[in-house]
């Protein structure tokens, strides 16, 4: 399943958007699972830094020294990205 972004997509699993966008709950463990996974990695990977950073400064909830930190943006992209699985289901 695709969460479409303006810069880029992103390709979970069912399960997986799924225990990213738990509402109510804190998804933390659930998404350093699924950034284990090897082919999020290699999505993340092609994607780049730069294009995560500007696709979340989009979003307005995080500062310019948040943003600076790639390993918490692919934390936030991964979250947002099961979200957006979740409202298209």
């Amino acid at each position: 399943m695709y969460a479409t972004f303006d810069r880029f997509e992103l390709e979970l699993t069912k399960e997986q958007a799924l225990s990213v966008s738990v509402g109510g709950q804190d998804a933390s463990p659930a998404v350093e699972v699924v950034l284990q996974d090897p082919k999020v990695i290699a999505q993340l990977d092609a994607i780049g830094v730069d294009k995560v950073r500007d696709e979340l400064r989009e979003y307005g909830a995080w500062g310019r020294k948040e943003l600076k930190d790639d390993a918490a943006n692919r934390e936030r992209i991964i979250w947002i990205a099961g979200g957006n699985i979740r409202e298209e289901m």
